[in-house]
This record gives C-alpha cells, structure tokens and sequence, in this order.
C-alpha cells in the first residue's frame, strides 16, 4: 500500500473515531468563519478570495493532523505580502473595498495566531464584524438570511468552547445557538422600527453608494439600448391607484435627448426658454413609483407628468421638456408618488426660436436622406403626412426589428433606411427623427422605458432594464409636442406586448428569463417567479424603504408628532426593557430549580478538580469516595470530604426514614450538615 492510500486510511480512522474534542471545536469555528467570509468571494479580487480560502485550509490542516502553530517570524511576511496585494489592487488602504478585504485577510490571518482564550473572543468579534459588511454590497433577503446562518454558526462555535462538562451533540448545540438568536429577535425588531433613523445610505460612505451610473444612460447611440435590454434586473416598480393602464400607454418619460453629432444623442446643453403650456384632457393617472438607485439624476414617470415628485432632501425639478431630474444622483433606492396625464396637448403655443433648438443637426451626413427627404417633401402636403408617410415606409418596406443589427458608419441614417433596414428602437427613434428635422420638422429623441409587468400576486407593475426604449416627438402647429413611436410600426407587438413577442424566436439565445419558457413549464417557473419578486419587493418597501419620513409617519399614526431624539431614546429604552421582561421572565420562572444537596456537590467537585483531583464523568459519588480514600488530601481535609460524600449519598439516595434520621440528630437539617462539612473540607 502506498504513502497516500495509508494516508487516506488514517484520516478516515480519525473521523471514525471521531476528533477530539478541541480539534472539532476549533474547526466548528472555521467552518462559521468560512460561513462569514464566504459572500465576500463575489466582489473581493480572486487573489484575496483565494489567499483567504488558503489560510483557512492550513490552519484546518494544523488542527487536524495537530501540528504547531507557524511562528510569528513566518506569519509576518505573509502579512505582509498580503497588504502590498490589498494596496495593489486599490491603490490605497482607506474606502470601503480596501477595508473590507483587509478585514477577511486579517480575520483568516489571526485563526493562525490563536494561542490563548482572548483570540478566540478577538475572532468571534471579528467574525460578527466582518459579516457586518456584506451589507455593503448587498440588502436582500438571501443575504439577510445567509448573515442569520452566519451570527448561529458563530454562537455555536462560541457555545462549544465554554462548555466545561458533558459536550453536548453538534445537533443539540444547533438548537441552542438558534434559540439564543431568535430570543434577540424582538429586541431588534424594536431597535429597527423605533431607534432613530438617518438620512442617507446606512450600509455605506456617500463616495461609495453608486460609483458608476448603472440602467438607462442619458445619451443614445446604436447599440446602447439594445445591450440594456439583455439585463433583467429591474428599473423601477409602480402600484397604481386605480387599474393599470393598457400596455400600448406605458411610456416611462426618460432622458429627453436633441443634440446630435452624427452618431450619438446628447441632451441639448442649452435651450431657449420653452412655454409651460399643458392641457391634459381625461383623468389624471396617480401611481406610486419604487425606484432602483442608478447613480443618476433621473426619475421616470408615465408620460405626461403633470408636476415633479416631492423627495426629502433632494429636490427634483421638471424640465422644459418635462423630463424629471432631482438635484442628486439616486444613490439608494427611492419612492415617490407622481401624477400623469395620458392623454395631453403639450407646448402648442411653442416660438420659432425655441423650435429652432430641435432642428439643428451636423452638416456633411447623410446625403442620401436628404435626397429622399426632398422627394418627400414634394409628395406631401403637410407635416402630419410627412409623419405619416415615413411611419408607413418602415411599415411597409423590408425593415426588421433585432436585437442584432450590423454595424453602421459613417453615414449611419443613410445606411439604415437604405441599405442595412435591421435595427432596434433607438435606430428607428433616431433616423426618424433626422429625417423629421431635414424635413423642417421639430422633432427629438425620448428614452425612457415603454410597457411592464403586472405582477398578480402583489399587484405592483414590475418594469425591468429589458423594458428600455427610446421613441420620438415631433412638434405640429397646432398641436404641440405629440409622440411618434416608430417601432411600433415595424413591430407593433413590442408596444402592445412585450419585447420578446416582437422579436424573431431564438433572438435572446438561452437567455430565457426574459423570453421564457413556453408550455406548462413556463406557467410553473412564471408563477414561482412572480412569487419571489412580490416577496422581494415587500422585503424593499418594508425594510429597505424603512426611512425617517417613513418612520416620523409611523410614529404619528401613533400620536407622537414631532418625535426627537430624546423621544426616540425613552422609547427605545422603555420598549427595549418590556421586550427584554417578556422574552426572560418566562424563562426563569420555567427554568429548572437546582436541588440545594447537588448544587453543593457540585461545587465540592469543582473545588477538588482545581486540587488536580476530578471526578471522571462516569463516576457516581460512591466510587469517588472510594478513590479518594487513597488521596494525598491532609487527614482532616479527607475526612471532611469523605464525611460529605457520604451524607450526600444517604440525602440522595436513602430512605425517607433515614433522612428523618438525620434531622432528629441536632446538628441542624441535612443541608446544614453538608455546608459544614465543605467549609470544613477546604
């Protein structure tokens, strides 16, 4: 038999055997820090990720095999060579990313260095403080539950090293760690509802919230909304007051885009002052929106919004082409009632100079759209039948609508309507609106979000990045501003359904949680679906929206106006005490009454074991006394302690008429006798 396969058998004997007691403990410890350490895998660099990983495997291998701990002259380099990679990597040892990969490589790193009591409790904390900052990346419910694991993993470790007796059953232990948890559980609920809130990303420094903006870009250029659509994260929630409106008239009001330089679509730098002028016909919409943070300054609303929303402490103004931009970038995610009104007449009254700010485009592109613009305008007698003729081209004609068009040039417009005629929204929203503008009319690009999904279990309407879309406006004397969605005249299913329904089958691949699956299958993971993102979305607007309006609102339906500080503090205080009575005075008053004769014996025993003297777990206090006989106690000490011994056996396990015995002999009750004696036995 080889090295290795006699290896191996030896390491399965031990685990036969079972590890001693100190081994499984300590690597009951290991695997709760491997439980903490573990979330951080995702966004820590691979070489820290791994080096931690590493560390926990030596000193695993340590503990099972019962090797010596590495010296300190071993360790140092290590550490070392670890903070040049953190420094490396960041460029600096400040901020949240730097922080946080240290503390995983010094949590891993000090597991090497324990040598007596106290670094186990420097662990412990470090653990519990490590698995505080998973919260810097991520707030759902996976990760609150994978932290709880973690917090019960690390009670457990800790329980099992202050045992001092019988070690119960890993199961038994288990119990107990998740019992001490969620007897904390009614004590956080109140910290969380009632201590006082602040303003601001709690999980985070400001420089850290939202680095890069993410979701909808404020310009437009092929490609860019076609990519965003590939993403099934989600953008935005509503929960209308009334029933949703139909598909076909949700469009998410974005970005507003009217300058362009031949291939990209900016927001005008500077445009001249436009009239407020709106006449909203119908009932207005209202609805609430749950937005996701960005790190941009836009919010969206169902065109047209009807004023801006109110945000605490980020005011949000509506522009002269009513896009809605707060005074901050969204940095955490926010909600806000709007108003909107879907059928409108907008800017009727608009000036020549401020239209001429909506018909610039760069000279020397595109001339074969010129040329056709021009043949065009001789047809037609006015600018609804422009709009009208170049909706029924891209009707008509060989245009097709995909995710993957080819590539454009120089010249994008003119190989798009003339040679290419593949492309997705915003190839169509910008070549319609540079032919609008060759044309002499008014027109610009609008990006928002067009259509959603109703989520029947919550009633929330789900609108995901997938839902980007950009469409056109173009002014008509006396009408105004009126939307022009080209692709829904080539693809009139993507307004009146969804994307997928638009698209050619097999356009997203595998890519099937935004197509789905299709049979009875594909009801089933719909539902299941449907399912997790209600429960997702409660845990957001309950928890995670949990902000001081939010709490200032619940603790005045409770008839506290005004709440400070102070307030909060009493009450926190008062609220934590009765919470505190409630969970712990069921449990001392059902907790299990000691009887006086053990509680004396047992403290006999813990004095004799520091006497290097202990009774063995299987010894009664007959077969104590009896090995004791034989001790190198004084005379008067082994007398003492026999006596007792022998008296705690009659009280425990003699007759009822012996024990009457005893108390009719004048030296006071059997439990007098026995405190005598252990005075006497010191």
């Amino acid at each position: 038999m080889n090295r290795g396969a006699v290896r191996t058998a030896t390491w399965h004997e031990r685990l036969r055997r079972g590890l001693p007691r100190e081994k499984s403990d300590t690597l009951l410890l290991l695997g709760a820090c491997a439980l903490v350490m573990m979330p951080h895998a995702w966004h820590l660099p691979a070489w820290a990720s791994l080096a931690a990983a590493a560390l926990l495997l030596w000193r695993g291998w340590i503990t099972f095999h019962g090797n010596r701990m590495p010296p300190r002259l071993l360790l140092l380099p290590v550490v070392a060579l670890l903070m040049l990679g953190v420094y490396g990597s960041y460029g600096t040892y400040l901020g949240r990313e730097a922080g946080v990969c240290m503390l995983v490589l010094l949590l891993a790193l000090k597991l090497l260095e324990m040598r007596a009591r106290r670094d186990l409790f420097v662990v412990t904390f470090l653990s519990f403080f490590v698995l505080l900052t998973t919260f810097f990346y991520s707030q759902t419910i996976a990760s609150a539950l994978l932290a709880s694991a973690g917090v019960i993993a690390i009670l457990m470790a800790l329980m099992s090293f202050q045992y001092t007796g019988v070690h119960p059953p890993l199961r038994k232990r288990l119990v107990a760690a998740s019992q001490l948890f969620l007897l904390a559980a009614p004590l956080a609920v109140v910290l969380f509802v009632f201590f006082p809130r602040i303003q601001g990303p709690l999980w985070g420094m400001p420089q850290d919230a939202v680095r890069n903006g993410t979701g909808l870009s404020d310009s437009m250029e092929p490609g860019s909304i076609s990519e965003l659509t590939l993403s099934p994260e989600i953008a935005f929630r509503v929960r209308f007051d009334d029933a949703a409106p139909p598909p076909s008239a949700l469009y998410w009001r974005g970005p507003v885009l009217g300058r362009y330089d031949g291939r990209r679509w900016t927001p005008l730098a500077s445009a001249s002052p436009s009239s407020r002028q709106v006449l909203g016909r119908g009932k207005p919409v209202r609805y609430q929106v749950t937005l996701e943070a960005s790190g941009r300054r836009s919010l969206f609303a169902l065109d047209l919004p009807t004023g801006p929303p109110q945000l605490e402490n980020n005011p949000v103004q509506i522009q002269p082409d009513f896009q809605l931009l707060a005074s901050q970038p969204i940095s955490q995610r926010l909600r806000y009632d709007a108003v909107s009104s879907l059928n409108y007449r907008l800017q009727a009254n608009e000036s020549a100079v401020t239209l001429r700010d909506w018909m610039d485009l760069p000279p020397g592109y595109n001339p074969q759209t010129h040329e056709f613009a021009t043949r065009l305008r001789a047809r037609s007698a006015n600018d609804m039948e422009l709009v009208n003729a170049v909706l029924q081209m891209f009707r008509e004609e060989n245009f097709r609508y995909t995710l993957r068009p080819p590539m454009l040039g120089r010249h994008a417009v003119d190989e798009f309507l003339f040679a290419t005629r593949a492309g997705f929204c915003e190839h169509y929203a910008g070549a319609f609106v540079v032919l609008m503008r060759i044309l002499d009319i008014p027109a610009r690009v609008v990006t928002g979000y067009q259509g959603g999904e109703l989520n029947k279990v919550d009633g929330y309407l789900t609108v995901r990045q997938s839902d980007a879309h950009a469409w056109a406006e173009v002014w008509l004397a006396g009408r105004g501003w009126v939307r022009v969605d080209p692709t829904a005249a080539v693809a009139p299913d993507r307004v009146e359904r969804n994307l997928s329904a638009a698209l050619a089958p097999g356009e997203f691949g595998n890519f099937w949680s935004l197509q789905g699956p299709q049979g009875p299958w594909g009801t089933v993971l719909r539902k299941l679906r449907d399912n997790r993102d209600a429960i997702d979305n409660a845990w957001n607007q309950w928890v995670l929206n949990y902000t001081p309006a939010k709490q200032r609102g619940f603790l005045q339906s409770l008839g506290i106006d005004n709440p400070d500080w102070s307030t909060l503090a009493i009450l926190v205080l008062t609220l934590g005490a009765a919470v505190t009575a409630l969970v712990a005075l069921p449990l001392i008053r059902h907790r299990e009454k000691t009887d006086p004769a053990d509680m004396l014996y047992r403290r006999l025993c813990e004095e004799l074991a520091r006497q290097g003297l202990p009774r063995a777990a299987h010894e009664g206090p007959l077969a104590y006394r009896k090995r004791l006989q034989q001790s190198g106690l004084s005379p008067e000490r082994r007398l003492a302690v026999l006596g007792f011994l022998e008296l705690y056996e009659t009280i425990r396990y003699g007759s009822p008429a012996t024990v009457d015995a005893l108390r009719r002999t004048g030296y006071g009750t059997p439990i007098q006798q026995l405190k005598n004696l252990l005075i006497q036995s010191r």
